[in-house]
């Protein structure tokens, strides 16, 4: 068996052959750790990891590593997310060795939203590395156990580096190209768009193992409970990479309570997502919020 990269359950459960199940919380515009667990305690227990957004939608929360240490504290795992917008490299690496000290051993590196689409845009961007610069600082501070300028780590940090995917239809030349170059920078795992057409993850998955990328890194399908056909439609036109198919709208057109259906239809994803050759898990994200995903559990049963 691969000697484990962090000290974290999704990562062994991964590896064991596990499907896991993860959920996303946006930290709450509040300086107590309660209203984290207000927002986010209930997933204790249902989810294996619990990832934690960083800035989303380029407006100010909680810190993330603040919010993550207090999931972390209160037996909730958190997979921390990184941008590149708000801080620049040395922050990023200070972070980098203070998640693992605070018991988060996950972490997912991303660009993050533009400053322009926030609540402040007058803000300065930073964006000192890119999210493959990301990438590859976090592995070689785990792997070498030094800074890049060379500087001693001691101990090194124990992470299980994460990145964005969006499947697609695969065309006939279609080459994972930037999952390889991904997964070569230091990703061991992906967290991917929204997926609602099985067939389509089916063929992609098959394709990436085709070319052996799903030897390298494990893939969590980003799912979510739609709220209605409007909001299916809106995600379709908005969205990078999702698309509902028009069946699955006409559905949730003809429910009496389109809400309940949508969570249906998740469910119906996720149980069909675990018969998927390549696929490690599924990663629930509501527009929402939290609630919406613990209605998802209330209502069905979502077993890892």
């Amino acid at each position: 068996m691969t000697a484990l990269k962090s000290n974290g359950q999704l990562e062994a459960k991964l590896r064991a052959g596990q499907f896991v199940l993860t959920a996303e919380m946006t930290p709450p515009d509040a300086a107590s750790a309660e209203a984290v667990l207000a927002k986010a305690g209930a997933l204790k227990g249902l989810v294996d990891a619990c990832n934690v957004t960083d800035g989303a939608g380029a407006k100010a929360h909680m810190a993330p590593l603040a919010a993550a240490a207090i999931l972390a504290r209160h037996g909730i795992e958190p997979i921390l997310q990184f941008t590149v917008r708000d801080r620049n490299r040395l922050a990023i690496q200070a972070d980098y060795i203070g998640a693992p000290a605070l018991g988060i051993p996950n972490i997912l590196c991303l660009h993050g939203d533009s400053i322009e689409k926030g609540d402040q845009p007058d803000a300065k961007s930073v964006v000192d590395l890119d999210s493959r610069g990301l990438l590859s600082t976090a592995r070689s501070m785990r792997d070498t156990g030094a800074f890049p300028s060379g500087r001693k780590i001691e101990p090194a940090p124990k992470l299980f580096i994460g990145a964005a995917d969006a499947p697609q239809d695969p065309k006939p030349d279609f080459e994972p190209k930037g999952l390889a170059g991904k997964i070569e920078a230091g990703a061991d795992f992906f967290q991917t768009q929204f997926v609602y057409d099985l067939e389509m993850v089916k063929r992609y998955m098959a394709r990436l193992t085709d070319f052996g990328v799903t030897e390298k890194a494990f893939f969590i399908m980003g799912v979510g409970p739609l709220a209605s056909a409007k909001s299916a439609r809106w995600m379709n036109a908005n969205l990078f990479g999702v698309n509902v198919p028009e069946a699955t709208i006409a559905r949730l057109e003809a429910a009496e309570d389109q809400a309940k259906e949508g969570r249906k239809i998740c469910a119906e994803i996720i149980q069909g997502l675990k018969e998927i050759k390549g696929v490690g898990g599924a990663h629930i994200m509501a527009p929402q919020g939290e609630k919406a995903i613990l209605a998802l559990f209330g209502e069905h049963r979502l077993v890892s």
